[in-house]
């Protein structure tokens, strides 16, 4: 496996491993109207492309045997010192190999680089990421409700992670 910084062009493969993601971490989290929803807001090629563009967001891929397998992206200095995950997913068939896990140490590497001294992140309460976000030393920092629309809420836990 190795990972490399994802273009504008790539839009459309980051879209499509949520798209197969989703259904599977959020099926019994989130109504098929919610779903549909949050991924027109977050992954359609538009809304990815002001995230790059716009947000301060980067991208990067993990790709094993020219396929790419997860993605995660961040902002660094979201807050002085911090480095924000805004997404990181991986292909439901091939998680538990370690990609999640190494797609968060090479972004670790790269907020240290940038004098960042921990990482930030939002996870859905309910969500059995919690666990995996726990498994590389995030600790739960507090809570948070965001209102993203329709009458939709994120219900989330904030986590930070020391580097």
């Amino acid at each position: 496996m190795y990972i490399r910084k994802a273009l504008l062009k790539d839009s459309v493969v980051i879209s499509a491993i949520a798209k197969k993601v989703w259904p599977v971490a959020y099926k019994n989290i989130l109504t098929q109207e919610q779903m549909e929803y949050m991924l027109q807001m977050m992954y359609s090629t538009q809304a990815l492309h002001r995230q790059m563009r716009e947000a301060g967001h980067v991208f990067y891929l993990a790709v094993i045997d020219n396929s790419c397998v997860g993605f995660i992206s961040f902002e660094i200095s979201y807050m002085p010192g911090q480095t924000k995950i805004h997404k990181l997913y991986v292909l439901p068939d091939i998680q538990t190999k370690g990609i999640g896990t190494a797609l968060i140490e090479y972004a670790g590497n790269i907020a240290t680089a940038q004098n960042n001294t921990h990482l930030i992140l939002n996870v859905n309460r309910y969500n059995n990421a919690v666990y995996f976000y726990k498994k590389n030393d995030f600790t739960i920092i507090g809570s948070e409700d965001i209102d993203i629309g329709n009458g939709y809420l994120m219900e989330d836990y904030i986590m930070k992670k020391q580097l």
